[in-house]
Formats: C-alpha cells, sequence, structure tokens
C-alpha cells in the first residue's frame, strides 16, 4: 500500500516505497559506478583475448571479471584517494554538507573522464540533447559526459582488441594453409593452431604485455 498525504505541493510517501526506492538505487549502484571507471575497456579487452586464443571458458567468466575489477582498482587507486580525501572525510568527520560532499567527489571523477572521453563522442550527444556548447570540460552535463564516456571506452577496447587479435590470426592462417597443403582438410585448424598461440601468449610474457598496455592506455595524471 501507497500512502500518500499531499499539503500544498508536499508529497510524503510510505515507508515501504522509500525502502524500495532505497534498494533498487543499491542495486543499480554498482553498476552505474563500474561504467564510470576503466572496468569497461578492461573486461572488453579480456573477453577478446580470450576469443582470439580460441580457449573457450578459460579462463572463467569470474576470473576475467575479478582479474578486470582488482585492475580498475589499482588504475583508479589516484582518483579514490582525491573522493576519499576531498569528499568522504571532511563528510564524515568535519560535517561537510552532502550536496558540497558530493560535488568534491564529482570532480576527481568527472576529471578522470573527460581524460579518456573524445571530443567527437562529447559533441555527438550535445548534438542529441540539443544542447548548447559547453564554455569548458567542467560544464559538460553529468547525463551526457556518461554515454560519451562509454562510447569512447568501447571504441578504445575495440582498437585494442583489434592489435591483440592480428597475431592469432596470422597463426591460424599459417596452420590453416600448412594442413591444406597436407592434404588434412577434414582436420580443424583450431585444433592444431590453439597450442602454438598458447605457447606464443607464454613465451612473450603475454599476460603482462596486455594487462600493462592497458594500465598504461589510461590518462589518469
Amino acid at each position: 500500500m501507497i500512502n500518500v498525504s499531499s499539503i500544498g505541493k508536499d508529497t510524503q510517501y510510505s515507508l515501504s516505497l522509500q525502502l524500495l526506492a532505497l534498494m533498487t538505487t543499491i542495486t543499480l549502484l554498482p553498476s552505474l559506478l563500474l561504467m564510470m571507471t576503466s572496468f569497461v575497456r578492461i573486461i572488453i579487452v579480456m573477453s577478446i583475448l580470450r576469443q582470439a586464443l580460441g580457449t573457450g571458458q578459460t579462463p572463467p567468466n569470474t576470473v576475467l571479471v575479478g582479474l578486470s575489477l582488482f585492475l580498475t582498482l589499482f588504475i583508479m587507486s589516484p582518483v579514490l584517494t582525491q573522493v576519499h580525501q576531498k569528499a568522504l572525510i571532511p563528510y564524515l568527520q568535519q560535517g561537510m554538507n552532502f550536496d558540497n560532499a558530493l560535488a568534491a567527489a564529482e570532480a576527481p571523477i568527472r576529471g578522470f573522464m573527460i581524460k579518456q572521453t573524445r571530443e567527437d563522442d562529447i559533441a555527438l550527444f550535445m548534438e542529441m540533447a540539443h544542447k548548447d556548447e559547453v564554455a569548458g570540460s567542467e560544464t559538460v552535463p553529468f547525463t551526457t559526459l556518461v554515454p560519451a564516456f562509454i562510447t569512447s571506452e568501447l571504441k578504445s577496447a575495440f582498437a585494442i582488441g583489434f592489435l591483440i587479435y592480428i597475431p592469432f590470426v596470422v597463426i591460424d592462417l599459417i596452420v590453416a594453409s600448412v594442413l591444406m597443403s597436407m592434404g588434412m582438410m577434414m582436420l580443424s585448424p583450431m585444433m592444431i593452431s590453439m597450442p602454438f598461440k598458447l605457447m606464443l601468449f607464454v613465451l612473450v610474457d603475454g599476460w603482462s604485455l596486455v594487462l600493462g598496455s592497458l594500465a598504461a592506455s589510461f590518462v589518469i595524471s
């Protein structure tokens, strides 16, 4: 039941509706936070890498998500430190107003997102929202910055994934050509090429190269 009592223009809702709204917000909050961090680019590149290796479900999704989450925390640590020092501590210990604390927490996250977002994507969503040009990056509406940031992250992730895919495609083509020249057309090239791809990935220390390159691809300072 929803109990609504109106006094003038003020409307008060029952406690059950307020709890429902709070639980909905808490449920959506992790997804919203992940979409505003480096997680999107990392998990997409990891998924493309697994597909390029042809290992099926190895590493499993839980491993990829966990690896992406901890790498996200590593990359976002300077931003999270600023949020903790400029917003959380003043709000909890010094009695800062909630609105001021929220604005102080937004500034480092906004700065991180702006550095990763292409100007063309911001202009696209500003045009779609029928909004005028802004004077600077700090005045870009958050509702416009978030989809522009996600679009830029998708572009960057697929560009990195394309570069990762090339050497593995070359191995697949070489193996397929060798098998065809030997007349072994009924044998799946993927079955033969996967051990070579794994061996190449291990010999070049692929995990360190991929994770290090991913971390270096983000502009923090």
